[in-house]
């Protein structure tokens, strides 16, 4: 693929953006958006899941009745 390939497509690529509606755009960001993952599980991965788990499963425990 040549320079001039590749700027044929972007600028094709860049005309069907700005032809569509922008409330379409703007529903297509969002969307985008929301399919995300948090950026703390892409950046750090499965520990800050099970960190969070852990402190959850801790604040749901029950306390246990003291002996006196």
């Amino acid at each position: 693929m040549n320079s001039n390939d590749y700027v044929k497509y972007l600028t094709e690529q860049f005309v069907q953006y700005m032809n569509q509606p922008r409330t379409e755009r703007q529903s297509l960001r969002q969307e985008k958006k929301g399919a995300r993952p948090p950026v703390r599980y892409h950046l750090f991965g499965m520990i800050p899941y099970a960190f969070s788990h852990y402190i959850k499963k801790f604040k749901r425990a029950k306390p246990k009745h003291r002996r006196m």
